[in-house]
């Protein structure tokens, strides 16, 4: 399947996830991950009208974002070392994996160095797996309290990733407790916003995600497919 067969693909299937679950197609914004493809593969995407690219690792990030960097908005979605901080901020327009205290101060500390705001997801971790990063949930409110004097980290949502399952509608409560936590902080209106956003949902679940909430989902098979293709 060729690339613009790809978004064609996928853009169908956000539509009808959308209108199933009663949202507006616009609330939900598709990144390209693009970590497994080239930089000529990256530039395609761009030249398809796909803005939002993601990337996990700053050093396979790097030469794509030196190619490419002024052609889209730039979303770091993995672990976020706090030695690679300095890297990242400035290129990276969002941040996916706020997960710990150190992190929150590296970036607040390069962002103020930049004089610039830093739009931060916080990575929670609903599946409880021992194998993946974020906040357990109930650390949430008291992270967000923590983190809440600083100025150039802006908490815009929460990222969650589910377990691979045969059936995505498995992955459902996943998704489901990542809305419920966001309402529950924005009860306690400690931002000076709403958390409004909702990073979940992959290539193997994101249209259940959209039907629980997503307003970013992360797509890299699916959408920008292999090198060879």
């Amino acid at each position: 399947m060729s690339l613009i067969e790809r978004i064609s693909q996928v853009e169908q299937q956000v539509s009808e996830a959308c209108r199933r679950s009663g949202r507006n197609r616009d609330d939900v914004n598709v990144i390209a991950v693009t970590k497994y493809v080239s930089v000529a593969k990256t530039a395609a995407v761009l030249d398809h009208g796909i803005h939002h690219i993601g990337e996990n690792r700053w050093q396979t990030a790097e030469e794509k974002w030196r190619a490419l960097g002024e052609r889209g908005i730039w979303h770091f979605i993995g672990h976020l070392q706090t030695n690679k901080v300095k890297d990242v901020v400035g290129r990276f327009q969002y941040i996916h994996s706020l997960d710990r205290l150190s992190l929150a101060k590296e970036l607040e500390k390069k962002a103020a160095a930049l004089n610039i705001q830093v739009s931060a997801f916080m990575q929670v971790n609903i599946s409880g797996e021992a194998t993946k990063y974020g906040l357990q949930p109930e650390q949430a409110l008291p992270f967000l309290k923590e983190i809440n004097h600083l100025k150039h980290v802006n908490v815009i949502g929460l990222m969650t990733m589910a377990p691979f399952e045969l059936s995505a509608e498995d992955t459902r409560p996943v998704f489901r407790g990542l809305r419920q936590l966001r309402d529950e902080l924005n009860i306690q209106a400690l931002t000076p916003e709403p958390i409004t956003e909702l990073s979940m949902g992959m290539s193997n679940d994101f249209e259940v995600a959209i039907e629980e909430g997503a307003t970013w989902v992360r797509l890299g098979s699916s959408l920008v497919g292999k090198e060879e293709e």
